[in-house]
């Protein structure tokens, strides 16, 4: 499924083949946890900002509208009327941001709802039964995401488990990709590496799951308050015991800057709800640097958010008017910066492999490492 084309050191460019279309990759996911990017934005506007994959949440889909439902009305795809390929997140992620509603037993996770209280219950059997029903295209792993730093010995255990309950999800996706009735009997099942920032743990972990022969690989549990030098130690040490022939992919990472990092390390795959979020607050990424469309020397700007962009938002708006609609708490400037920083991110990735494809990789990295970080200064 996956094919690598060529490499640049470790940066790697490849086409993952799937059932709802081809994934050219290094690629960045955008983020609909709720099947919906938050900001107003439609599946037709993902279209427009040159989105592969939109990636949604199995934990809040099953809170609700319930994936029973999504089921009963054919699948996450006919649901949100998305035809490209979409990838669901396990709900392991809730094991780490909902500690406090939370008991783990080696069946799996007892939680409270976030929205009502409720007790629910879901280990690796429901999730993969909740990501069938979904019909998604890539179906994580259940796992536990640990919070760094955590006690050696407890991120041992966890790891353990982790592994343990990947074969479990493997057996339940394979019976449930056989039944006559399934959404997707198509769907693809990634492992997820974890062990924390002990290199130790994780390299053990990696080479576990890799005997499992699943269709990608993810390293998970980073981003989650560790420092950003931690973060690349880890990909260093992991990324050498990842298979070559499967894709690889970086949890919940990143910023730009973390992303063409990562890619220069041997990533294929990223998603991050930094672009959306950051939007809604009226912080933008340029080929630049960073703004804050809310300060007031943009007041009176007449120029784009940023000339050399061609998303909706840049072509036919000035800055001067977005931050009027934010100041104004009109919904439309938040839907405007987030279809701009979304598109920022699409065009990220395209000259990303643009770059690879024509082998100038290191050049464009060395380029845009001293920029994307910074803050525009004029």
């Amino acid at each position: 499924m996956f094919e690598l084309l060529k490499q640049e050191g470790r940066a790697r460019r490849g086409i993952f083949h799937t059932v709802h279309g081809d994934i050219q990759t290094p690629v960045f996911m955008n983020v609909g946890t709720c099947a919906a990017v938050k900001g107003g934005i439609s599946s037709e506007d993902l279209r427009e900002v040159r989105c592969q994959v939109e990636l949604s949440n199995t934990y809040h889909l099953h809170i609700r509208p319930g994936d029973k439902l999504i089921y009963e009305l054919g699948g996450l795809h006919k649901f949100m009327n998305w035809d490209g390929p979409i990838l669901t997140d396990s709900g392991g992620f809730q094991v780490f941001s909902l500690s406090q509603l939370r008991k783990i037993t080696e069946e799996g996770v007892k939680f409270a709802s976030h929205v009502d209280g409720k007790r629910i219950f879901m280990g690796p059997e429901e999730s993969m039964q909740i990501q069938s029903h979904l019909g998604s295209t890539i179906a994580m792993a259940f796992d536990e995401c640990v919070e760094n730093p955590a006690p050696y010995k407890y991120v041992k255990q966890s790891a353990e488990r982790t592994v343990r309950w990947l074969v479990r999800c493997k057996e339940e996706m394979a019976r449930l990709n056989s039944l006559p009735d399934t959404v997707n009997p198509n769907q693809l099942l990634f492992g997820i590496n974890q062990g924390g920032t002990y290199e130790d743990l994780r390299i053990e972990n990696m080479k576990q799951i890799a005997e499992l022969d699943l269709d990608g690989y993810a390293i998970g549990g980073l981003a989650v308050g560790e420092a950003t030098e931690d973060m690349y130690r880890i990909i260093d040490a992991v990324e050498p015991h990842m298979p070559k022939d499967k894709v690889r992919y970086l949890m919940g990472v990143g910023t730009p800057l973390n992303i063409i990092e990562a890619v220069r390390r041997g990533v294929d795959f990223f998603d991050c709800v930094m672009p959306s979020r950051n939007a809604r607050h009226g912080n933008l990424f340029t080929w630049k640097g960073k703004i804050n469309l809310l300060n007031e020397r943009f007041a009176k700007d007449d120029r784009p958010i940023d000339p050399d962009c061609q998303c909706p938002a840049c072509r036919l708006y000035s800055r001067a008017y977005i931050r009027h609609l934010f100041k104004a708490k009109e919904s439309l400037g938040m839907r405007l910066a987030v279809l701009h920083n979304l598109y920022f991110y699409n065009e990220l990735m395209e000259k990303i492999r643009e770059a690879l494809d024509e082998g100038r990789y290191e050049e464009f990295y060395q380029h845009y490492v001293k920029i994307l970080g910074e803050r525009v200064g004029e």
